[in-house]
């Protein structure tokens, strides 16, 4: 659901259009900047209480239309604007799954940035219980076993449609087998993510 003040959308996060655009080019400008690129003269930040508001959120890279880099997080420990900057960075030149981005990747890669709504537990009884409660496509997915803790954005049911696949690849992501979601001591978790891209 959006909402219209002065002419701009305001989306659910609470985002206007014009704040969106601003923390996408941020994103950018922290990585050629760390790459040692001169991105030119910094816009001022639109200043807004949900840009400092503490928010989970992640920054994913694409090259070509494959995953480049995506690293976030989840709980709001920090204030938006930065936990925007720091997952830009890593998501940049600290994914373990890449090697880090170069220049010459930048230029051809698309970013996208998704805000999160604070994590909450999801009671259920049993694993048909389960899959009829998880809204694929809508709920971003953590869950939890001891010391493992993996997450999937509510972006990867694109790719993974069917829940218990899609519950099969997030235990194997936290290293707990792929049978783990149907252990009653793991918790599952379920969260909302607003993205939006360069592409948008």
């Amino acid at each position: 659901m959006h909402n219209n003040i002065n002419g701009q959308q305001i989306s659910e996060s609470g985002l206007l259009d014009e704040e969106k655009k601003y923390l996408l080019k941020m994103a950018r400008t922290t990585i050629q900047s760390k790459l040692g690129i001169d991105s030119g003269n910094e816009d001022l930040a639109p200043t807004s209480k949900t840009m400092l508001e503490k928010r989970g959120c992640f920054v994913t890279i694409h090259l070509h239309g494959n995953l480049r880099g995506c690293i976030g997080t989840i709980e709001p420990v920090t204030p938006l604007i930065d936990g925007i900057r720091e997952n830009a960075i890593n998501a940049a030149f600290k994914d373990p799954r890449f090697p880090p981005l170069n220049a010459e990747e930048l230029a051809d890669a698309d970013i996208e940035i998704s805000v999160l709504t604070i994590p909450e537990v999801l009671e259920y009884s049993g694993t048909d219980d389960l899959l009829e409660k998880l809204e694929p496509k809508i709920h971003g997915v953590i869950l939890s076993s001891d010391w493992h803790r993996s997450t999937f954005l509510p972006q990867v049911w694109d790719q993974l449609p069917d829940t218990e696949t899609f519950l099969e690849h997030l235990c194997v992501k936290g290293g707990m087998g792929q049978d783990c979601w149907k252990n009653e001591e793991t918790q599952v978790m379920v969260y909302k993510a607003e993205y939006f891209g360069e592409k948008d």
